[in-house]
């Protein structure tokens, strides 16, 4: 009986879902496509989880803050399809995707260093996050959008080229000191709200 009740207040506590996207391996770990799992690596590294483990298809860390438990995940099937793991998780803890589920990811019309946040928007052409939509049957959720466009305005390069070259090293710097501190003050919002 009482390992029952321990389940209940499991799963009643407060939670939010928080989920970086980008593609699993090496060869994808710094490019432009994994902004979402960077963001999420820069804000653990100032704030540790308490575990992280394999599950779902996907890394997950846990994060306790003000009586929350906060799920930070990195889906490990490619980028276009994390939709079926943000479904199957935000349904087994049974998360409201409107109030407590957040997905941060790269974004191609967004200049290099901008960090938009959005809510209950359409994809924009980024299939990663048209999954989502697709699997959870609705747009209603929170986002932030890194900024990852460098490419002149007549760049022969096409996009799906563009988004997996790595960051080049003073990029990345920024990411480091301007862009990801701006994304971890939103993500701080995002579970205190």
């Amino acid at each position: 009986m009482k390992f029952y009740l321990l389940l209940d207040i499991r799963y009643n506590a407060p939670m939010k879902l928080i989920v970086g996207l980008g593609n699993p391996g090496n060869q994808y770990e710094l490019t432009r496509h994994n902004a979402g799992f960077l963001a999420i690596d820069f804000f653990l590294r100032e704030h540790p989880a308490i575990t992280c483990s394999s599950r779902f298809d996907a890394m997950i860390c846990e994060y306790h803050e003000d009586g929350k438990k906060v799920f930070f995940i990195k889906p490990q099937n490619f980028m276009n399809l994390s939709g079926g793991v943000v479904r199957q998780i935000a349904a087994f803890y049974k998360v409201d995707h409107a109030n407590d589920l957040l997905v941060l990811h790269d974004e191609v019309d967004l200049p290099f260093g901008t960090v938009k946040e959005g809510f209950a928007s359409g994809s924009a052409g980024h299939n990663g996050v048209q999954n989502i939509i697709d699997e959870l049957g609705t747009k209603d959720f929170a986002r932030v959008r890194i900024g990852v466009e460098t490419r002149e305005e007549n760049s022969p390069l096409p996009t799906d080229v563009f988004f997996l070259n790595k960051v080049e090293k003073d990029e990345l710097q920024q990411l480091e000191e301007k862009v990801f501190p701006k994304t971890n003050e939103l993500i701080a919002a995002f579970i205190k709200s």
